[in-house]
């Protein structure tokens, strides 16, 4: 059974899916042109998948595999480059943009498909997401594809439609693990209402099939002690005070800046009004893509943190509700109005650290909301100096998105460095999870670290330490990354 209204192959449907294509394609090009000529270094998160991405693999410790492999296929394509590492993160977003105008088209009609594409494409959180390369991007396409995959499969005739359910989610999983919530919209949906109930069946066996293109990851986890999991699982976990009202807050007045201020206030105008606002199956429908997963997030904020970016996937039914609630009740004028300040956010925080310096002024660091993607490149050119004084030298850090970052950008590519895990011998991140410390024991590192005050112990299981250098990287208004730099004799080991 349908549960909108759709009208095949009309005028109007081709005119809006025209114009749809062709300007969520301009945005596309402008944001690679951007990726081309921003000019930005990669975040350390972004050095970390591109290092897993030169030894692809079914997992890795904080995430499955799908972000390294599309990095490790751009790159194979392209270079090493900024542009080529991130270049999947707006073809998916332009791919799951016109995914999102075929969900409106089918729950609603073309011109909801038409406002419901250009809303997702310009919202802030997806700017940022589209220029850098994580795991949000493949996410967010796989959950649109299975959401449209969903839909389609439950109207008369769409019982192959369960097959591309099953491959949606299944590839999601490989993207983030966010996707399970997904599948737990779903079964609450089928299970709400009675008429859905009889689709259980093809359902599970969807289901089934999701896990089984998932189970590399699995056994992956299997053979490293379920590492992934339990970094997951250590993220959402409290650790300080089981009440954080202040963290609520923060939630929930990012997502006025990941969603747009408009449209997320339209989405909590709708949350107030849900008896008349949700009233028709369709609405219902993609509130349940979205609320539960929202207010998940909102309660883990509360109880111990959650990252804004974590109610991503919400938005894809999301940004449909809110297109199809503010044309139904003649508030177009609004939409608008939430298109033009997401356009106008996102050319803001893309330029305006090149405008001002076009102007002769150093913007301040906390103004640019770029600035963590700035100075990593000069840090890796002075290192790298530092380092071709020391021939045979090492390179060593205590911190992960140091480590990440430095093995990007310093020349050439120190693969054998070492990262500090002396104290704990926890297992941290993916490089305490490849480290074997002994075969590098007589060595000699060169440290860099941004903690001098907590590097003896360090030195102690050093013979000799050298002289203190510094690196100072400016980021603008008097910002800066400091760095104390040291030449490190014949390691003796963790003990």
């Amino acid at each position: 059974m349908a549960v909108g209204h759709h009208a095949a192959n009309s005028a109007d449907d081709q005119r809006y899916w025209f114009f749809a294509v062709n300007a969520v394609f301009a945005v596309t090009v402008l944001r690679l042109v951007w990726l081309a000529y921003g000019g930005t270094d990669l975040y350390p998160d972004e050095a970390q998948y591109w290092l897993w991405s030169l030894h692809p693999a079914f997992g890795y410790y904080s995430k499955p595999p799908m972000v390294a492999w599309l990095i490790a296929l751009t790159t194979h394509l392209l270079s090493n480059s900024e542009g080529a590492i991130r270049l999947a993160a707006p073809l998916l977003h332009f791919a799951a943009a016109l995914v999102v105008f075929r969900i409106g088209e089918r729950l609603y009609d073309s011109r909801v498909g038409f406002w419901s594409a250009l809303l997702y494409v310009t919202l802030p959180g997806v700017s940022a997401s589209a220029a850098l390369i994580s795991t949000d991007a493949p996410l967010l396409l796989c959950w649109a594809a299975a959401l449209y995959a969903f839909i389609r499969a439950r109207e008369p005739g769409g019982g192959r439609w369960w097959w591309a359910v099953g491959a949606a989610a299944g590839f999601g999983l490989l993207s983030k693990y966010a996707m399970a919530y997904w599948l737990a919209s779903a079964l609450i949906y089928l299970l709400v209402f009675h008429d859905e109930r009889r689709h259980l069946g093809r359902f599970a066996l969807a289901v089934v099939l999701a896990l089984l293109i998932y189970s590399p990851n699995f056994i992956w986890n299997v053979q490293h002690g379920f590492v992934s999991y339990h970094h997951t699982e250590e993220n959402a976990a409290s650790h300080g005070a089981l009440f954080n009202p202040s963290h609520l807050a923060e939630f929930v007045g990012a997502q006025f800046a990941v969603f747009g201020p408009i449209a997320f206030a339209a989405l909590l105008v709708i949350v107030g009004t849900a008896r008349r606002a949700l009233a028709s199956r369709p609405a219902a429908l993609l509130a349940i893509f979205a609320l539960p997963t929202l207010a998940m997030m909102v309660v883990v904020s509360f109880i111990t943190h959650a990252e804004p970016n974590w109610a991503a996937p919400v938005y894809v039914s999301a940004a449909v509700l809110v297109v199809a609630w503010l044309l139904q009740g003649s508030r177009r004028g609004w939409l608008i109005a939430a298109l033009a300040i997401d356009v106008a956010i996102a050319v803001v925080a893309f330029t305006a650290h090149d405008v001002a310096r076009a102007a002769g002024y150093s913007l301040p660091a906390r103004y640019d909301v770029l600035h963590r993607l700035r100075g990593w490149r000069q840090l890796g050119m002075a290192v790298s100096g530092i380092l071709a004084q020391h021939p045979g030298a090492l390179l060593l850090s205590d911190e992960r998105e140091d480590m990440a970052v430095l093995m990007f950008y310093v020349h050439p590519h120190p693969f054998d460095a070492l990262k500090w895990n002396g104290e704990s011998h926890r297992i941290n991140d993916q490089f305490d999870l490849e480290a074997d410390p002994k075969a590098d024991i007589g060595r000699d590192f060169v440290l860099v670290t941004r903690h001098p005050e907590n590097i003896q112990r360090i030195l102690d299981r050093f013979a000799s330490a050298g002289p203190v250098d510094h690196v100072t990287i400016p980021l603008g208004g008097g910002a800066a990354l400091n760095y104390t730099v040291r030449f490190l004799h014949d390691f003796k080991g963790y003990r």
